[in-house]
């Protein structure tokens, strides 16, 4: 029997292990691509900032989104006699949310895993219970995220270029404004994060910090990051005073460069709350089953080297296949500016974490290429490549269908094989 049970074990982080591979490859390299795409980040640099910052999401922040995919979609007490069920649908979900992933991948389309492991979990509680035993309700509640977050993206990024362009660009001495504002934005993007990670985060991992204390760490963290980004606009500004005119506002995108690497450590931190319990909330599940031969019905703690095998499966699919969503986000569907990508990145990661702590699946690929969409149509629509963005849409909506069914194909093939799984082990 213990054989069997790690047979199991192996499947299960082998499946999930390849939808965190997946989600790697699609979605992180999008959350990543407008800061690649703006010349701001290289490739390698991008996959350090993705190592650390997704790591430190789903260790901080995941356990909500992970507890929604665990029992918040399917009724899970109707498994109680045959937890076997529940752990042949949950593998189902994984390979069908991965195999999706994979193939968009292949094609350059950045499609949402939410849309993917949602629609699979959904395929798998359909087949296996019926419609009546679905949660529809929240499925219903994730649905209205998945139209609200690109228009809230959308408008979010559209919002804070424009306030840019008027405040900054528009200006006389456009420096001036920088060394005014620039430090001020980079100031509230830390506190944003560091508020977050101190009052929310900390609590959740046994890390009690007494509120004075926390207080004191969060503004201090806020005013050293001011300053430095006051004195290095300072700097910056000098030598740039002597550069020649059509040079000037070169000169002004590259004082956002470091706002926009700290929005995209933002981003990468919101996606990892939010997206690697895509992956590692269904082999939670099944993990736990396997342990104790039931299904849990009380929320858990994830184990830390739970989310660290995430986190690690995640970077890999970066690393192996990342640079086709990195091409088709940074640069088919708008031009990128480290501006752009500021408004782009920040708009996101602030949505997408609200999400995470409201424990709500939103799809950060949704809302990223809204944001790009709003930012690029400040310019007009002829700024947008609408044959990309058709594209990019169709692939949303055959996501979800293609997700359920690939999952009942797989469910019932795993629970064939779970009859003869159980023939050797007890023969």
């Amino acid at each position: 029997m213990m054989t069997c049970n790690n047979i199991l074990y192996f499947a299960t982080l082998l499946i999930g292990g390849a939808m965190a591979w997946a989600i790697g490859a699609n979605d992180v390299a999008n959350a990543m691509a407008s800061t690649v795409g703006a010349g701001i980040l290289t490739v390698t640099q991008a996959i350090y900032i993705a190592a650390v910052f997704e790591a430190l999401g789903a260790l901080l922040a995941s356990g909500q989104v992970a507890n929604m995919m665990r029992h918040g979609i399917v009724d899970v007490t109707l498994f109680q006699l045959q937890p076997e069920l529940f752990i042949c649908g949950m593998l189902a979900a994984l390979l069908a949310a991965a195999t999706w992933l994979i193939i968009a991948t292949r094609y350059g389309l950045p499609v949402s895993t939410t849309h993917s492991i949602v629609g699979a979990i959904l395929g798998f509680g359909v087949i296996s219970t019926g419609l009546r035993h679905i949660h529809w309700h929240n499925i219903t509640a994730i649905a209205i995220s998945w139209i609200l977050t690109p228009i809230t993206g959308a408008l979010g990024g559209a919002v804070l270029f424009l306030w840019i362009q008027r405040s900054i660009l528009s200006d006389r001495n456009p420096f001036q404004r920088c060394k005014l504002q620039v430090p001020f934005y980079s100031a509230a993007v830390v506190g944003v994060f560091s508020y977050i990670v101190l009052f929310e985060c900390l609590d959740t991992i046994g890390l009690n910090i007494v509120s004075q204390a926390k207080i004191q760490w969060w503004l201090a963290l806020i005013l050293v990051t001011y300053v430095v980004s006051y004195g290095a606009l300072s700097y910056q500004l000098v030598q740039a005073e002597k550069s020649k005119r059509e040079e000037l506002y070169h000169h002004v995108e590259r004082c956002f460069t470091g706002l926009a690497v700290l929005t995209s450590c933002g981003m990468a931190f919101s996606h990892g709350a939010n997206d690697v319990a895509n992956a590692i909330g269904p082999i939670a599940a099944i993990l736990s089953t396997i342990a104790s031969g039931k299904v849990e019905l009380d929320a858990v703690l994830l184990p830390f080297w739970l989310v660290c095998f995430g986190a690690g499966a995640i970077v890999l699919g970066l690393i192996c296949y990342g640079y086709k969503i990195m091409q088709t986000v940074g640069s088919h569907i708008t031009q990128i500016t480290p501006i752009r990508g500021f408004c782009i990145q920040f708009s996101t990661s602030i949505i997408v974490i609200v999400a995470s702590g409201l424990g709500m699946p939103v799809s950060t690929t949704q809302t990223m290429i809204g944001s790009i969409f709003g930012v690029g149509l400040v310019r007009g629509l002829q700024a947008i490549n609408t044959q990309m963005v058709g594209n990019i849409f169709l692939s949303w909506v055959i996501t979800l269908p293609a997700g359920t069914l690939l999952a009942m194909l797989y469910y019932r093939i795993f629970t064939w094989g779970y009859v003869i799984y159980g023939y050797i082990c007890y023969r």
